[in-house]
């Protein structure tokens, strides 16, 4: 299993954050292996063994997230333009909330590879306008707080 289907399990986790409050205990259940392979049939994604480097990454991602939740949020708002928080589908603040704590916080992960990866799973998961959406927002974030990392936004599509 790769990085990029590590990080759309991390999305699911994010996005389930959204409806109750994050607890360590959700988290380590939901990565535990007898639930994933419960649930594989069902969902192609989870089907196979994640690897100790996989699921240290899910975890340092869906903690990180909840622990700077407001700072993401704000940023957020800051830069969706006319958009409050609460006018954005779950998803999409899930995807956005990922990215940002991407381009943030994990060194090996490239502004221009979060962007792109939030952009596709905004795709996969919410509509095209959605992804649009987010990948103006990630855009605006990457040219204010990434100035010196401009060829990162010419790998990002909508």
């Amino acid at each position: 299993m790769s990085r990029t289907k590590a990080r759309e399990i991390a999305l699911h986790l994010i996005f389930e954050m959204g409806f109750q409050q994050f607890e360590d205990e959700n988290l380590n259940n939901r990565l535990d292996e007898s639930i994933m392979a419960s649930i594989s049939g069902d969902i192609a994604l989870y089907a196979g063994k994640l690897s100790d480097q996989q699921t240290q990454y899910i975890r340092s991602v869906v903690k990180g997230v909840a622990g700077s939740l407001e700072e993401l949020d704000r940023t957020i708002e800051a830069y969706s333009k006319g958009w409050k928080l609460n006018r954005l589908s779950r998803m999409t603040s899930a995807v956005l909330r990922l990215a940002i704590y991407e381009m943030r916080y994990v060194d090996d992960v490239p502004v221009g590879a979060a962007i792109n990866e939030a952009v596709e799973l905004a795709k996969v998961y919410d509509t095209d306008e959605a992804a649009a959406f987010v990948n103006g927002v990630l855009g605006s974030v990457a040219r204010a707080e990434f100035p010196d990392k401009p060829a990162a936004l010419e790998t990002a599509d909508a």
